[in-house]
């Protein structure tokens, strides 16, 4: 029987397999580099808010505690947006006719809540609880970063699966002494010394069982 394709088909194929593979490889490789690029995490983007409101400005020049603002952060799943009435106990008194500050006035006197956009926001079948992480002495700024450089509020870590777990699995990595949760700037001579003895003292678990955080 006649020979139907030249030799020179056989190279032409395993070419063209080589190539179809580089390129699924490729567009995989393209969707993950896309999947966790800030256009998909929003890791160091900030978002147009109705007020643009400083945490540097309010922690690090001013010296007000997470917690003056996030009352529920130590007791509650959530940290917790605070009312205007919040923000007004100083603007009462202070930058009282500041024209950026007008729609707080506003809304503290319609009773209308300020639309803040969530910057840290987890899927509805992900459960998270700011309480027990911070009763655990997980600081602000493992999840948050150093918020009181922020000018405007952005993501400084992804909060993807693979970053929770990198926690969960290595807690004394990240566990701090309870009393430092909340400053920003403090840094363990030696983490993971100590972290080891606060994952002892805390009780601390590495929990990465699905149930843990998914319902």
């Amino acid at each position: 029987m006649p020979q139907l394709f030249h030799r020179s088909a056989n190279t032409l194929a395993r070419v063209s397999i080589l190539g179809v593979l580089l390129l699924a490889l490729g567009a995989f490789g393209a969707m993950d580099l896309v999947n966790r690029s800030p256009y998909n995490t929003g890791v160091g983007v900030a978002r147009e808010q109705p007020v643009p409101f400083s945490h540097q400005h309010h922690v690090s020049g001013l010296g007000i505690d997470c917690r003056y603002c996030h009352t529920g952060v130590e007791k509650s799943a959530f940290a917790g947006i605070p009312p205007t009435a919040t923000c007004m106990n100083c603007h009462k008194q202070i930058w009282t006719n500041a024209e950026l500050l007008a729609p707080v006035r506003n809304s503290y006197a319609t009773g209308e809540r300020l639309k803040w956009r969530r910057i840290h926001n987890v899927p509805n079948f992900v459960q998270f609880d700011h309480s027990i992480h911070i009763n655990k002495g997980i600081g602000c700024v493992s999840c948050h970063g150093r918020v009181d450089q922020m000018p405007l509020m952005m993501k400084a870590e992804p909060m993807t699966m693979s970053w929770c777990l990198n926690c969960h699995r290595h807690p004394e990595k990240f566990v701090r002494p309870k009393s430092e949760v909340f400053n920003m700037a403090w840094k363990a001579p030696n983490q993971e010394q100590l972290g080891a003895q606060l994952v002892k003292q805390y009780h601390i678990r590495s929990r990465i069982r699905c149930s843990t955080c998914h319902y």
